[in-house]
């Protein structure tokens, strides 16, 4: 084992000391896309598992235990980006719309959609009827859209609210606004994995929070039960927004800076501005 480490210190130069950092940031940027879901569960659990077999396997001699362990990385090639897909596909969405790639550019409609979805959401608030209103911006969500009833109409405050009356046949689920349309209504998202949130958010926050973590999506939300307002973006959410400040959050994060993740932002509201799941 000396001579070894010896042999790899005379052989270590500059080519090497990029090298490792190269992986040490690869590593690093990766536990950092799985911190705080299931995915790290996971992976503790496997290294557990994996130092516990070779610990005992080097101290009793186990031939057959350290053969296994030897020849395992061939199957964990394979195994890994399956049970870390989700974490793999995110990790790919984000790096295709980074800064570099990213256009500071607002949509010659976005003052339209901005002023609609919060007119539409404050008179959804008053009413007390739930809602989730998702935003498209870069990131395709034609897979949420086909999951829905597809409607393709110039997007209205009436519409809005219409789709989200409490027992209409299209107000269990979420609206996907394309621009100034409402390219579906009654769309199926994918739940957060955030082991973080606060055990008051209900699985309509779960669903809006989920969708921002997998795209550069915005999604609104209303409480059915507080008729509360909230912002989800970039798997962070900002809750019991008023007119203003909503209006004020969207033009931000849809028109000025599109794509650009909240936690990176000011927070803004009234009371909460944390974190999701701390208090």
């Amino acid at each position: 084992m000396v001579e070894a480490i010896r042999l790899a210190l005379e052989r270590f130069d500059a080519r090497s000391a990029l090298d490792i950092a190269i992986i040490a940031l690869i590593v690093y940027g990766l536990l950092l896309l799985i911190r705080g879901t299931t995915a790290m569960t996971l992976l503790r659990g496997i290294l557990v598992i994996y130092v516990f077999a070779w610990v005992l396997g080097n101290t009793f001699e186990l031939t057959m235990l350290s053969w296994l362990l030897r020849n395992s990385f061939p199957a964990l090639l394979v195994v890994i980006p399956v049970i870390f897909q989700p974490e793999l596909r995110r990790a790919l969405e984000r790096i295709g719309r980074s800064a570099v790639l990213r256009r500071w550019v607002a949509t010659p409609s976005a003052d339209e959609t901005i002023t609609l979805v919060s007119e539409a959401t404050c008179a959804l608030s008053r009413r007390g009827h739930g809602a989730i209103i998702v935003l498209e911006r870069r990131t395709g969500l034609q897979d949420y859209i086909d999951s829905g009833v597809k409607l393709d109409a110039a997007a209205s405050v009436e519409l809005l609210t219409g789709v989200f009356y409490p027992n209409s046949p299209l107000h269990d689920g979420a609206v996907v606004l394309r621009d100034t349309r409402v390219a579906a209504a009654r769309c199926l998202l994918p739940l957060s994995d955030n082991m973080r949130i606060a055990a008051s958010m209900g699985t309509r926050h779960r669903a809006a929070l989920g969708i921002t973590e997998r795209t550069d999506a915005i999604s609104v939300v209303v409480s059915e039960q507080t008729g509360a307002i909230s912002v989800a973006s970039g798997g962070r959410i900002i809750t019991r927004l008023d007119e203003n400040t909503l209006h004020h959050v969207l033009a931000l994060l849809y028109k000025r800076e599109r794509g650009r993740p909240l936690g990176e932002m000011h927070w803004w509201g009234p009371r909460e501005r944390t974190p999701v799941g701390e208090k």
